[in-house]
């Protein structure tokens, strides 16, 4: 039952209600962030041709070409970790300018210093090189004064999704999104409802910013919905100590102020490279691993003719449902789509095969499918099925930050893992342990710690706890 809203939601009703309102705009903006650095590579070397050819005489003079090809890297790095290439820069072009010519300015300074340092200044003429800094300015900021009136014209000025969520709050209006209605989707920030969440998260899906308005004894339970969703979240109003909050967000035309509360895990840059990390480990070991994969197969179809694979719902990103696979161990007839009952030692459920592949960790291969679709990750928290248990408790009952682990994809292996805590959760410790394990991880990600824990996986695959 949502006691908030009154209405009871079963699966089927759920899930109608459970979709994404909005499209995704990543790709769309990967797409433009390529095509801006493709553009300031021709324009900075045009400007510096140009400039040779006003001053020198001679167009793409080759020392003006050297100096802005010898800038062309220090200035991409600089300008790919300021912003310049940023979501917001796609928007506002006064912004983006300003962080271009910053990583203009900078990249300029440390070449001109490296150039003091090995004697190479004289190698260059200082009034054409700084004709060249002058124009490409010019032509960095035209650039992105076009983007915009073509971002205008051709995508609507949308380069961001952002969604307002009316919880019977203060009136609040989408500046570029769109008003939902809490009881429209059955959204009670007090429940503990999985399906619930998963409404939630489907909905989330996408979302680049989410607004919630809401009574002020609601905004507590909001603050922490939208915390555990791993989106950048935002609260009309309230002191920001009660919330957590990260800043304040003042929408002048409103004159309304917000709480920002929650920001995603990962920013765009670290997602690619996650991404791109995941995508080269399952490529190769889906290749490496084929054989044994075949073999595996094989096996457990001819020890009883049933199916190969076993598929049961867990949690994943965002506390949304998705499908899992794994390699069948048990029984067809006792499988536990539920995951209600947590697998012991020498439990009559498991086949022969079951036991050596379970043991062994070979069972979990089949979720390299599931990291390729996008759906997990090679390094983060385990997902769990949603009748997991610990002392007779579902998990969220022992505690619940247990929601917050999901604010990222959960993984094949993770920082829980290595460090033993798995098996079979009889304990409430059983729980807690690995769920502090998942809160570090998350708050200290890296690229280096998924490697680390790569290799570390490597050491347990075999463990005592495995069965």
């Amino acid at each position: 039952m949502n006691s908030h809203t009154g209405v009871l939601l079963d699966a089927a009703q759920s899930e109608k209600l459970a979709r994404p309102i909005a499209p995704s705009l990543e790709k769309r903006r990967l797409r433009a962030f390529a095509v801006m650095m493709i553009v300031d590579a021709v324009l900075l070397h045009l400007a510096f041709a140009l400039a040779s050819l006003i001053y020198q005489g001679t167009w793409w003079g080759p020392r003006n070409m050297v100096a802005v090809q010898t800038m062309l890297p220090v200035f991409f790095t600089i300008a790919l970790y300021n912003g310049t290439y940023g979501g917001k820069s796609l928007g506002d072009w006064i912004f983006a300018s300003k962080r271009a010519l910053m990583a203009l300015v900078v990249s300029t300074a440390l070449i001109n210093f490296l150039a003091f340092y090995t004697k190479s200044n004289a190698e260059f003429s200082r009034v054409s090189v700084t004709l060249g800094l002058i124009l490409s300015a010019l032509a960095l900021v035209s650039f992105r004064r076009v983007l915009l009136t073509f971002i205008n014209r051709f995508w609507q000025g949308r380069t961001t999704n952002e969604l307002v969520i009316d919880d019977d709050g203060p009136s609040f209006v989408a500046e570029k999104g769109e008003v939902i209605l809490a009881s429209d989707y059955a959204l009670d920030p007090t429940s503990h409802d999985p399906f619930m969440f998963d409404r939630l998260g489907k909905l989330l899906q996408n979302q680049d910013k989410v607004v919630v308005s809401c009574p002020r004894e609601r905004r507590a339970q909001w603050a922490f919905l939208l915390k555990s969703a791993g989106v950048h979240g935002e609260i009309v109003s309230q002191p920001a100590h009660e919330l957590g909050a990260l800043g304040v967000h003042h929408y002048e035309a409103q004159d309304r102020t917000t709480l920002i509360v929650s920001n995603g895990p990962l920013k765009l840059r670290s997602r690619i490279s996650k991404r791109l990390f995941d995508t080269a480990i399952v490529g190769g070991a889906l290749l490496v691993l084929s054989p044994l994969l075949v073999l595996v197969a094989i096996l457990i179809k001819l020890a009883d003719g049933g199916p190969v694979l076993f598929v049961q719902r867990r949690m994943g990103r965002g506390n949304t449902f998705f499908n899992m696979f794994k390699f069948r161990s048990m029984k067809v007839e006792k499988n536990d789509a539920e995951g209600a009952r947590s697998t012991g030692r020498e439990d009559d459920r498991v086949t022969r095969i079951g036991a050596f592949i379970r043991k062994t960790s070979i069972d979990e291969l089949p979720q390299l499918i599931n990291v390729l679709k996008g759906d997990m990750s090679i390094v983060g928290p385990r997902p769990h099925a949603l009748g997991s248990q610990a002392n007779n408790k579902y998990f969220w009952e022992v505690d619940a930050q247990y929601w917050r682990r999901h604010c990222l994809k959960p993984g094949l292996t993770g920082l829980a893992q290595v460090r033993g805590h798995r098996g079979a959760t009889e304990k409430e410790s059983d729980l807690t342990d690995r769920l502090q394990s998942d809160l570090e991880y998350i708050s200290g990600w890296s690229l280096r710690r998924d490697i680390e824990i790569v290799f570390r996986t490597a050491l347990v695959l075999s463990h005592d706890n495995a069965y």
